[in-house]
């Protein structure tokens, strides 16, 4: 097991512990071992793009200073974690519950398959941010993207909430290639006016409604809370509300019986 320090934290409510884990010299096997000890709070220094962290997780928070690997908050189970830099592919890859908060930019595939929980990004995503994207019961996913989003954003998308801010673009487009292709079900949210973008046949972008934004309200206060951002200067420009036309966009495909 790796040398790690142990602190503690005090409030008047509560006394709890936070392991602190030096990752610089660990694979990533031995450090999520680490992270399945007894204690709820830890602290991950010196990570270097190690995989998995927090993998299936529960009643976990987790802090990380420096890149996390691929499959961060796979199959996360109502943890919390947060990166105080960037994160590679597959971010929240099936996650279930919990919440995950970027401070930086992620690669791609973030959010596949994801039926629960939430991701928050404060810079750009990469291709593919929440494919396979679903809701599962009452559970409804959210993912906001505060910068900008590579192409084949919400490709297959089942359900669930995407929301693209393209806040600091620096002159890149809000979204890349082929947005929603595939798409029959839930709903992706772009701030601006993009109802001109290429969008396929059988989704249908217009202009949100104040009852539209209702639905990610609550998100967004969040997400500015989080970042540091002025929500009413998130909201002084119009979102684009892109939804499936179809639940069953490849029914042509098949034979009928």
């Amino acid at each position: 097991m790796p040398e790690n320090k142990i602190l503690y934290h005090f409030s008047k409510e509560m006394c709890y512990t936070m392991k602190v884990i030096d990752a610089a010299a660990l694979d990533y096997k031995t450090l999520n071992e680490a992270l399945r000890q007894p204690e709820h709070s830890y602290v991950i220094q010196n990570c270097c793009g190690q995989r998995f962290i927090g993998a299936g997780m529960s009643d976990r928070d987790i802090t990380i200073q420096g890149i996390s690997g691929n499959a961060l908050g796979a199959y996360l189970n109502n943890a919390n974690i947060t990166v105080n830099a960037n994160a590679q592919d597959a971010v929240g890859d099936t996650m279930n519950a919990g919440k995950i908060l970027i401070h930086g930019s992620i690669g791609d595939a973030a959010g596949y398959a994801m039926r629960g929980g939430k991701i928050y990004v404060r810079d750009h995503a990469g291709y593919r941010a929440g494919i396979h994207m679903k809701a599962y019961k009452d559970k409804i996913p959210v993912m906001i993207i505060g910068g900008c989003a590579g192409s084949f954003l919400g490709e297959y998308q089942a359900g669930g909430i995407l929301v693209v801010l393209g806040l600091n673009a620096s002159g890149r487009p809000i979204v890349g290639n082929f947005p929603c292709t595939g798409m029959h079900g839930g709903k992706l949210f772009l701030r601006g006016d993009f109802r001109n973008l290429k969008f396929p046949a059988q989704v249908t972008a217009a202009i949100a409604t104040c009852e539209d934004l209702q639905e990610i309200m609550e998100d967004l206060k969040e997400y500015c809370e989080d970042f540091y951002y002025d929500l009413e200067t998130i909201l002084s420009s119009p979102f684009t509300l892109v939804t499936p036309d179809s639940k069953n966009p490849y029914k042509q495909m098949y034979v009928a019986n």
